[in-house]
């Protein structure tokens, strides 16, 4: 079964992390990346993957690629 999460991207920050805000239900990515070039898609995507235990190849942005604001479906194979 797919998992349909929203994450916001925090580009430029001093760090990489990744925090649950659970108030709003919605993940936070801080990366050290800049947004060009899907730099900084590659590297959220490369976060969530440490972040939940899943396989980069799982985890798909579906709405967002240009934005702060990402709809992210992660796929299980369970």
């Amino acid at each position: 079964m797919d998992k349909i999460i929203e994450i916001k991207v925090l580009p430029k920050s001093s760090k990489n992390s990744v925090v649950f805000d659970a108030e709003k239900n919605i993940y936070k990515i801080k990366i050290t990346e800049v947004p060009e070039k899907g730099k900084a898609n590659k590297k959220v995507i490369e976060l969530l993957s440490k972040y939940l235990h899943t396989p980069k190849t799982s985890i798909t942005i579906i709405r967002g690629k240009t934005s702060k604001n990402k709809v992210v479906r992660i796929t299980s194979f369970t």
